[in-house]
């Protein structure tokens, strides 16, 4: 992302999910910031009433497929059928690879319609042999100007992405940072 505005980009994958998303929108709520939420379809199906909360509060979304399929190992006519399947239940023009894994044949066809995001840094917050703390060092020692970071709405995430969000978004304020919601 653009540098020289002193500007981070945070992003939530996976959600959203009904424990999980309404405790980062407290968070986020609580210091009026908007992020990027790349939105499983089928908890979009699941949830709708928790994605619109997220366009309510003004978030940007984006297409994480509609099952979190893994782009390697999906036959190509599959992955892209389920990306199309999470179109059914919202628009974007953002789609983000679950695990930033994507064949070279989809990437060309997938970038025709949508605008592929990946990451800066990876806040490994799923990672469970993984302290809070260290996922908050992880974020802080390898974000800085212009950074896409990602964090996850997800159970298997909640403890360490709870403990370093709050902590990530305080350091970077208090350095006079921005945080700003990926649109294209």
């Amino acid at each position: 992302m653009p540098t020289g505005t002193k500007s981070i980009y945070l992003t939530f994958d996976d959600g959203p999910h009904p424990e999980v998303t309404p405790l980062v929108l407290d968070i986020l709520n609580k210091y009026n910031i908007k992020a990027t939420f790349f939105c499983v379809g089928d908890n979009v199906f699941k949830h709708p009433e928790l994605f619109r909360q997220l366009l309510d509060g003004g978030h940007s979304i984006g297409n994480h497929t509609f099952n979190h399929l893994k782009g390697w190992k999906t036959p190509f006519d599959d992955y892209i059928a389920n990306i199309n399947k999470c179109t059914d239940y919202f628009d974007s023009k953002l789609f983000r690879p679950p695990y930033g894994k994507i064949s070279l044949k989809q990437f060309l066809v997938l970038r025709k319609q949508f605008r592929i995001i990946l990451w800066s840094v990876m806040s490994y917050d799923f990672k469970k042999t993984m302290s809070g703390e260290q996922c908050l060092k992880n974020v802080l020692n390898n974000s800085g100007d212009g950074s896409i970071i990602v964090f996850h709405d997800s159970l298997k995430a909640q403890e360490r992405m709870l403990y370093a969000l709050p902590r990530v978004i305080k350091h970077y304020l208090e350095l006079g940072y921005s945080f700003k919601p990926i649109v294209f």
